[in-house]
């Protein structure tokens, strides 16, 4: 602290000392990116471990990222350095001579992923316990970016059975800038919620600047083979006479995006015969692509601008950006907030977000999603729950159980055997999976056994079966989450590209793909296609979520922008019109009291309720027989069904009792979302997808609102 220079400790760093110091409670501290959430959580570790005198005292640091490992290691061993506090970065690049130099003497500070953890419980066995036995505190950084995942449960599990290992409690610490609902993180942390203390940055982080742009692209002529790209041209124009010179990130949705404006930004330096400054970043380019733009922009000697998807978004050391620019809206509010983060970081200099909203022309043809500018009102509303500082909260009462498969396995390979009483009792009972019955718990094992990943002994022993040996040998086994596949989406023949889907898919569907309306036709789950045909319910909205899944927070700020009056202080001269257009139509239609629109045959329902509750709404009239119905974001659209008959299915549905949901899923064909989903009985399945991603509280409110429209 002399060497850097401080002249105080900022708050978070103050108010953690003595909680932290009295290792007897769990701890998060919820504090601004860049305001020293690690040095506020390791000042009072480091502090315990030299003070303690026990030359065996262990810290493990747990971080969703290697990079942000090796960035925190630098600044650890930095801390560490007059301490005797030895630091060990333990992850796939490190060599192995280090990590057997700690395995030798596990003491002081272990930087780790979760699947480096899960690793070493199944390749040390009952090594282990000696290995955990002297832990003292187990810090998780990043903490949202766990809860409500398939990872975020593999990390519960993990720390119960460090906990199990040691013999004794160790207290947790969480960090994040961004927990929309600090309940649900006290409650993953520890279920004991209350003995979890919080603390709470009073200080305001950086100063903002934000502004958001409106383009409008010209309609499609009749017989014009496609639009040309006028407002994305137009959106590069300004990305390349504001970014130029410095280091930014851009953000434009989708892998498809970052490559359009990547060459675009590229041909406008070339024209000017510039050095390139602009590099594309996303998940399925090659990694020494990917490194070459985190060099360009950690280099320091040049400018750069990143246009990446999320994989930039979260702890890549790649040093400060002057601003971030986001085209279209955001995936979520926490997600904004994160990529913010990158920005401003310099003393002095305040963050800079820019957001650019496209929106169509109107013509007599548009549909109420354009005229509703639903793109632009959506990036409005995200901006303002960012400014009040509200952010998603996670689903944490998903059941998981694709995780809970892969943890039973972690489980009787690491003690070479369980039975299932055994296997309840830790995994269940004591462990991460609260809730599941001892009936479920059976049925999964069934399932296993049936797929021949466990089998048993005559003395009742589980042991690994002959598929459970081969995939717990493989390195992809320790990583609970999947890797994310997208859909191919092909029409006669013709592959058109791949597309994220979170909403449930059915034959009939009608999906948005490259600004066109398809119908699906058939559905192949094993090879990730959807076969489409050209939907003839005419022209679809410019609008398109893909994977995002929206809030109902979000949805219901959407709503009051449309019914308000005032001014948004930052948006540009073109989108105050687009907003004008949107706050009028709104008007007409007589939305604020209205929710249903009729439309010869077909509805449009406006329940401002987010996709989870939607979806489930859509499914729930399904099942009651309204066949051609689909969530398209703000509306959810109804085809052949009369007012009447509508009033009728949605008063059944107000008065449904929450029961189990399996009997809606019949039909619906992407439910194996988890990376072990496919070893669950259809039962499980079933339950697991309905428990993360539909609300049926949500549909059954929405029904209520409809019907009093009706």
């Amino acid at each position: 602290m002399w060497s850097k220079g401080w002249t105080t400790l900022r708050d978070a760093q103050e108010q953690a000392i003595r909680p932290i110091l009295s290792g007897d409670r769990d701890v998060i501290i919820a504090a601004a990116t860049a305001s020293g959430k690690t040095e506020a959580a390791f000042l009072p570790i480091l502090t315990k471990i030299a003070d303690s005198g026990e030359e065996s005292a262990l810290a493990i640091y747990i971080s969703p990222l290697k990079a942000l490992i090796n960035d925190q290691w630098s600044r650890l061993e930095e801390l560490c350095e007059e301490l005797q506090i030895p630091v060990t970065p333990w992850h796939g690049d490190i060599t192995a001579s280090k990590k057997q130099k700690f395995l030798k003497y596990p003491r002081g500070v272990l930087l780790i992923t979760p699947e480096s953890l899960e690793a070493t419980f199944v390749r040390r066995g009952s090594g282990v316990r000696q290995l955990f036995g002297e832990v003292i505190y187990l810090v998780i950084d990043e903490l949202h970016a766990f809860i409500g995942s398939d990872r975020g449960k593999q990390m519960q599990s993990l720390l119960s059975r460090i906990e199990a290992a040691a013999g004794h409690r160790i207290p947790r610490i969480g960090l994040s800038a961004t927990l929309g609902d600090m309940d649900a993180a006290k409650k993953y942390l520890r279920n004991e919620q209350d003995s979890v203390y919080l603390i709470q940055s009073k200080a305001t982080g950086q100063d903002l600047g934000v502004q958001i742009r409106g383009y409008i692209m010209p309609a499609r002529i009749e017989g014009q083979a496609e639009v040309l790209p006028v407002a994305e041209e137009a959106v590069a124009d300004h990305l390349y006479k504001t970014l130029l010179g410095s280091n930014n990130l851009v953000f434009p949705n989708s892998r498809r995006n970052v490559e359009f404006y990547t060459d675009a930004l590229r041909r406008r330096c070339e024209s000017d015969s510039r050095p390139v400054e602009f590099w594309p970043h996303h998940g399925s380019l090659a990694r020494d692509i990917r490194e070459e733009t985190e060099r360009a922009l950690k280099d320091g000697s040049r400018a750069a601008t990143a246009i990446c998807t999320n994989t930039l978004e979260l702890g890549i050391d790649i040093g400060a950006v002057k601003s971030v620019a986001q085209i279209g809206p955001g995936p979520s509010v926490a997600s904004l907030r994160q990529r913010l983060g990158r920005s401003g970081r310099r003393a002095g200099e305040r963050a800079i977000l820019r957001s650019y909203a496209i929106e169509d022309q109107l013509t007599s043809k548009s549909c109420t999603s354009d005229r509703l500018r639903e793109g632009l009102v959506q990036s409005i509303a995200m901006i303002n729950l960012l400014l009040k500082g509200w952010f998603e909260p996670p689903n944490a009462s998903g059941l998981h159980l694709s995780t809970l498969v892969q943890q039973a396995l972690s489980m009787i390979a690491e003690r070479g055997g369980a039975t299932a009483k055994q296997l309840y009792q830790w995994l269940v009972v004591e462990g991460a999976f609260l809730g599941l019955s001892t009936a479920e718990f059976t049925e999964l094992l069934r399932s296993l056994a049936s797929k021949e990943l466990i089998s048993q002994d005559a003395t009742g022993l589980l042991l690994l079966g002959q598929a459970g040996e081969r995939y717990v040998a493989s390195y992809d086994f320790f990583a609970a989450f999947a890797s994310g596949e997208e859909w191919q989406i092909e029409n006669n023949g013709r592959r058109m590209g791949s597309l994220p889907i979170t909403s449930p898919v059915f034959v009939d569907m009608r999906i948005i793909f490259g600004g066109r309306r398809w119908s699906i036709i058939s559905i192949d789950e094993q090879a990730n296609v959807i076969v489409v045909t050209a939907d003839q319910g005419g022209k679809p909205p410019m609008f398109d979520g893909g994977s995002i899944s929206v809030n109902d927070v979000v949805r219901k700020e959407m709503r009051q922008i449309l019914q308000g009056t005032e001014s948004i202080s930052f948006l540009d001269e073109t989108a105050k019109q687009l907003l004008a257009e949107a706050r009028t139509h709104y008007a007409n239609l007589q939305l604020a009291t209205q929710q249903v629109l009729v439309f010869g045959e077909s509805m449009e329902l406006l329940t401002w309720s987010g996709d989870d509750s939607n979806d489930t709404l859509v499914l729930l009239l399904r099942s009651l027989g309204v066949s051609d119905v689909g969530n398209e974001g703000v509306i959810v659209t109804i085809g052949k069904c009369s007012r009447d008959s509508l009033a009728d299915k949605l008063s059944d549905i107000s008065e449904l009792e929450e029961k189990d949901l399996s009997s809606l899923l019949t039909d619906v064909s992407n439910m194996q979302r988890g990376k072990w989903d496919w070893a669950l009985s259809e039962n499980l399945l079933k339950k697991s997808f309905a428990s993360q991603y539909l609300s049926f509280s949500g549909a059954k409110s929405s029904a209520k609102e409809l019907i009093k429209s009706l």
